[in-house]
């Protein structure tokens, strides 16, 4: 997840497709590709999420659309891109946001990213996180981390 040189388009968005199977991959750790509810569970677990076992149950019931006990790439990629209610979709986006949000003050600095992205054994630097940040944060106009 290294950031590269080139500054980014401002037309591309953290939905690509390839962005989106990077994700996926980091919750199929066996590699199989399918995300098992034991596989969704150390995920979260390891972003600092305190979800119980009745939660993962009902989040792998709400993803796995085929019922085969697995979420595949194509149902990640559907509920990442917002194939899921409008209600749900908001309450897990704010529950995403806040496994970022270490400090709980509603912000996600480049420490946090670099923090959680380092529990999940990503090897990004902090500037790397701070173009992350000011890639996607509509508040800040003229960062220049180049």
């Amino acid at each position: 997840m290294a950031a590269k040189n080139s500054k980014r388009s401002s037309s591309s968005s953290l939905g690509t497709t390839d962005e989106v199977k990077k994700i996926f991959n980091k919750f199929d750790k066996n590699g199989d590709g399918k995300i098992s509810r034991d596989e969704l569970k150390d995920i979260l677990h390891a972003l600092g999420s305190r979800t119980s076992s009745d939660e993962v149950s009902r989040i792998m019931s709400e993803i796995d659309k085929d019922g085969d006990g697995f979420i595949s790439l194509d149902e990640f990629s559907e509920f990442h891109m917002g194939g899921s209610s409008s209600a749900s979709s908001t309450k897990e986006l704010r529950d995403a946001f806040d496994l970022y949000d270490l400090d709980k003050n509603g912000l996600i600095s480049a420490n946090e990213l670099h923090e959680v992205l380092r529990r999940l054994g990503e090897k990004c630097t902090l500037v790397e996180c701070s173009k992350m940040i000011s890639s996607v944060d509509k508040d800040v106009k003229d960062w220049n981390l180049d």
